[in-house]
């Protein structure tokens, strides 16, 4: 299904992070929405490699990327902390700027990363589908 992709993890700030990595061009991430994981992009990311370095990563929690133990408050389930899990990842890559699409729960981590880190995030596409 991701047959030129890469797949790596991570290590993030609370653990382990499943990425997939392909093609060429401006760094593009995929940010999967509740209860997804990165394989809803198996009919987009091919074509966005085409055009971009496309990332796509399991958030906390979600397919092959760590459960983290929670607290009291969930906070290490909150969108801030998974907007600096994709932060790491796409520093990882070397990646300091980059576009972000997202849907759902995604999107809400992307808002949150964008506001948290408005000079790595060049431009956020939100998706409701």
């Amino acid at each position: 299904m991701f047959d030129c992709f890469q797949s790596t993890d991570v290590e993030g700030p609370a653990g382990r992070l499943h990425t997939l990595r392909g093609g060429q061009g401006a760094p593009l991430l995929l940010l999967h929405g509740h209860p997804q994981t990165h394989v809803m992009w198996h009919a987009v990311a091919g074509e966005l490699a085409k055009t971009f370095t496309v990332v796509m990563m399991d958030l906390r929690g979600y397919g092959d990327s760590s459960r983290v133990e929670s607290d009291a408050e969930h906070h290490v389930y909150s969108k801030r902390a998974m907007a600096l899990d994709a932060l790491a990842v796409m520093r990882h890559y070397g990646f300091t700027q980059f576009q972000v699409l997202a849907h759902d729960r995604g999107a809400r981590v992307a808002h949150r990363l964008a506001m948290d880190h408005p000079c790595a995030v060049q431009r956020l596409m939100l998706l409701d589908i």
